[in-house]
């Protein structure tokens, strides 16, 4: 049975596990590195009020999680939900589960007025899905200043 719940600081050594695999794959353009995933993930599973880790279950095993940071988007007009990161381990691609993840992430946020996420060319798999979902391309080019 799969199942969505909060990510806990006691899930750290299978959540990080799965992050790195996923700064590994075609879904990120560049590797980040282990300092900043730990750091994500304290915030993720602590108190921090600016992203929620999710962990994704199949059968009582964490098989995918997902970061996620709420902010205001004057585009909008309102709360948007940025997904920072969805990684499903292979086992568990294709069974419909990042499908039931959207479905209970727009349940969860019923107020947000955006969603909104990232996704290389080379994910075509995940932005198939994503269209399927109604998600749309922004044609815009992203600039960072980094101070790390």
């Amino acid at each position: 049975m799969f199942a969505v719940r909060d990510m806990k600081l006691s899930d750290k050594e299978q959540v990080l596990s799965m992050v790195e695999e996923f700064y590994q794959s075609d879904a990120v353009d560049h590797a980040i590195s282990k300092e900043i995933r730990e750091r994500s993930f304290e915030a993720a599973a602590g108190t921090s009020p600016m992203i929620r880790g999710i962990v994704l279950v199949e059968e009582e095993q964490i098989v995918g999680y997902a970061y996620l940071t709420p902010f205001y988007t004057c585009e909008a007009g309102g709360v948007n939900l940025m997904i920072e990161e969805l990684f499903l381990k292979d086992v568990c691609r294709g069974k419909g589960y990042g499908t039931k993840f959207f479905q209970w992430m727009f349940r969860e946020y019923p107020d947000v007025v955006r969603f909104r996420l990232e996704v290389t060319a080379a994910n075509e798999g995940a932005a198939a899905l994503y269209k399927k979902l109604g998600f749309e391309y922004l044609d815009y080019r992203q600039m960072v200043l980094d101070r790390l």
